[in-house]
């Protein structure tokens, strides 16, 4: 909030402007308040003592009461260290410090009696003290100490300049003596009576300086739940100016396409969750507000068949569609099921993507304009200036989080009334995430598949056994199924790995299983993103047509690749892949009516992690507890990949440790605006001035469109 927190940092006592600079620059600390939010990540427990005589290079932590001895440079330049002794009734112990030597000699006072705390480490058979925290036992004695210590993250040049863990304790014990009435109360009287009646100025005071733990776990709670409460007040008042203020088409038919593709072109029935979705659907686009639906479902679940559906509504309302996709292999994969499903239907599909030829696009915009394609697939070409609609009612985007926000809001420009929205995505997003994600979105899930799918078989197989699992994939081939061989490629968006040594890997693989499996017996084809999209098309299409009895690719094979006569996913370094990469990889099979697997080489060490992801995977076949497993393990920012993921800033809450927090969080803010919509009563007003500048300050957190 304005005024006392928006305080420069170098004002505040003991920092100045070069270590303002360096705060900002290390911990990005700029103001008071992000001081303030910089938490301890844990705390220690300060009221015990021990004696040197107890000491052993095990303890995980020491405190002790003596006095510090004369102090002592040794070595020149780089190896350049001060010692000391440090003695008490039962003895003495070495102390060595070996970075802000010449700022100790200026602030230790040797003879004086201390308070030394930190871990006892071992030189030489004998125990000692490497960068020792030292506290006159004069300061320790005046009470300001407190049994409950905190520590907070620091940076090695921090340190270097006196701003050590324990230095920010005291700057914020400095601020919080300059901060009383200084922290106006943030949330509504019902909601901190909820949280135990910690006012925001207690819970501050209590998490940097706690009396007791109870007391500590209390401000804690109370500071996650603001946290949280307003990342989901931010996102359902969003979600209510949305739907205020924009206006959708209203598809008030179900026609003739819909009901004739229902009743003589559908495939099969649908499950219980695709007739739910589409049903939510239908009374989406039927209010007069533009649609914005996120639609999840697993691998295989029959999320085309809904945004088919979806499609055909539009068409009876008399409005095209668009269906795009992140990828060309992906976009050509809708337009072959679309193309499939409306096959002797009066429907007009088209493909548009970067490899359309110059004369068929220019064919294909004349079409479009003039209102003769019902249906448009394709990629980041649908986005160009001169794709023009005649009438476009629908967006279905497939794999959203592909797409940028600017990007995806360049669809609204081809609309008068901007067009309803249907994400769809195969990567599962765990409840906590997608509240915070995707809390102002409608959101649908299909968790059931398609009657007669056999669920994939996992196995984890070692190095040591690949001529078994050579032998495996020789007798599914010799049943006339295919198997993909897939091998770990570093993504793009990371250049500080060698993605070539990664790329010579798959040559190799290619090589050893052409060996394996030789001209003329077998056909082994090979796909990878540094082809060009002709060549890959190509190979594609005989793997697709089973020309080719083995792929060996790499994760470009991830999505929207669709061969029901491949029965074998062997991925080879399984423990370089994330849970969620791996799952999607596994759902490239088990597409088709025969007993699919997948096997998950490896080598003989993996770690914890890997090992967990490894079991998982044969554990289970259900996305959403993947995610949540891959959530544990990976973190929220790191889940929807290396982009910009547009999670907001959360200090002190935890996705994963603060799961039903966040649902309690999410049940009060609907409550407050389902009571008072415009936040004009009283009571809300803290809650409201806070909503104000959280919106002015950031940018809007998971919008679709």
């Amino acid at each position: 909030m304005p005024g006392f927190l928006d305080t420069p940092i170098e004002f505040l006592k003991g920092v100045g402007p070069q270590r303002a600079e360096l705060l900002k620059k290390e911990l990005n600390i700029a103001t008071f308040g992000e001081l303030l939010t910089h938490y301890p990540f844990r705390y220690v427990d300060r009221s015990k003592f021990h004696r040197v005589a107890e000491l052993h290079g095990d303890m995980a932590q020491a405190q002790l009461r003596g006095v510090l001895g004369p102090l002592r440079t040794v070595g020149e330049k780089r190896g350049r260290r001060l010692t000391a002794t440090f003695t008490d009734p039962s003895g003495s112990v070495d102390l060595v410090w070996f970075k802000g030597v010449r700022w100790l000699q200026k602030s230790l006072r040797p003879g004086e009696e201390y308070i030394l705390f930190s871990k006892p480490g071992s030189f030489k058979g004998k125990v000692n003290f490497a960068h020792p925290e030292m506290e006159l036992a004069s300061t320790w004695d005046q009470g300001l100490e407190a049994a409950l210590q905190p520590v907070y993250s620091t940076t090695e040049k921090l340190t270097a300049h006196g701003l050590s863990s324990r230095s920010i304790w005291k700057l914020q014990k400095s601020l919080l003596s300059q901060a009383e009435g200084q922290l106006p109360e943030t949330l509504g009287r019902e909601q901190v009576e909820w949280l135990g009646g910690v006012s925001r100025e207690a819970a501050f005071r209590q998490v940097h300086a706690p009396q007791d733990a109870n007391r500590l776990d209390a401000a804690r709670r109370r500071l996650k739940f603001e946290e949280l409460f307003f990342v989901q007040m931010h996102l359902l008042r969003q979600k209510q100016i949305l739907q205020h203020n924009l206006k959708g088409n209203v598809f008030e038919q179900v026609g003739e396409h819909f009901n004739t593709f229902y009743k003589e072109h559908l495939p099969f029935e649908l499950t219980g969750a695709q007739k739910r979705v589409v049903k939510e659907i239908r009374k989406d686009m039927g209010t007069g507000h533009q649609m914005n639906r996120l639609l999840q479902g697993d691998v295989g679940s029959g999320k085309t068949l809904v945004g088919l559906l979806s499609s055909l509504i539009s068409l009876d309302n008399g409005f095209q569609v668009a269906f795009m996709a992140p990828t060309e292999i992906l976009a050509q994969q809708h337009f072959a099921t679309l193309s499939r499903f409306l096959d002797g239907m009066p429907v007009v599909v088209r493909i548009l993507t970067g490899s359309t030829k110059a004369a068929e696009r220019k064919s294909i915009l004349k079409a479009l304009r003039e209102g003769a394609i019902h249906i448009l697939v394709g990629t980041h070409a649908l986005l160009e200036d001169r794709v023009v609609f005649d009438k476009l009612g629908l967006v279905v985007i497939d794999e959203q989080h592909r797409f940028g926000v600017a990007q995806r809001a360049r669809l609204w420009a081809k609309a008068v009334v901007p067009p309803h929205v249907l994400v769809m995505t195969a990567t599962p997003i765990p409840r906590t995430l997608a509240m915070t994600l995707y809390g102002d979105l409608d959101t649908s899930v299909i968790d059931e598949l398609p009657p007669g799918r056999k669920a994939v078989r996992t196995v984890h197989r070692y190095d040591g056994s690949r001529n078994a699992v050579f032998g495996f994939m020789e007798k599914e081939i010799a049943k006339g199924r295919q198997v993909y061989i897939v091998y770990p490629l570093i993504e793009e968006s990371d250049p500080s790995v060698n993605s070539g040594l990664e790329l010579k890997d798959l040559t190799d693989g290619f090589e050893s299983i052409s060996r394996r499996f030789p001209l003329p017996k077998y056909a082994v084809g090979i796909v990878h993103g540094r082809m060009d999209q002709a060549t890959k098309d190509h190979e594609m299409a005989r793997f697709k047509k089973g020309e080719t009895d083995l792929l060996v690719a790499t994760t470009v094979i991830e999505v929207g690749v669709d061969v029901p006569n491949a029965s074998v996913m062997v991925i080879e370094n399984a423990e370089r892949f994330g849970l969620s990469q791996l799952h999607q990889l596994r759902g490239r099979v088990g597409r088709g009516a025969d007993q699919s697997y997948c096997i998950l080489m490896t080598g003989d060490k993996l770690g914890n992690d890997a090992r967990e992801r490894i079991a998982t995977m044969v554990r289970t076949s259900d996305g959403f507890e993947i995610a949540e497993v891959d959530l544990r393990l990976r973190g929220p920012g790191d889940l929807l990949g290396t982009q910009q993921s547009g999670l907001p800033t959360l200090h002190i809450a935890d996705l994963v440790e603060d799961a039903a927090l966040l649902q309690q969080a999410r049940q009060a803010a609907i409550r407050v605006l389902d009571r008072d919509p415009e936040l004009v009563d009283p009571e809300h007003a803290p809650i409201a001035g806070t909503l104000r500048e959280l919106m002015k300050s950031s940018t809007i957190w998971g919008r679709i469109s």
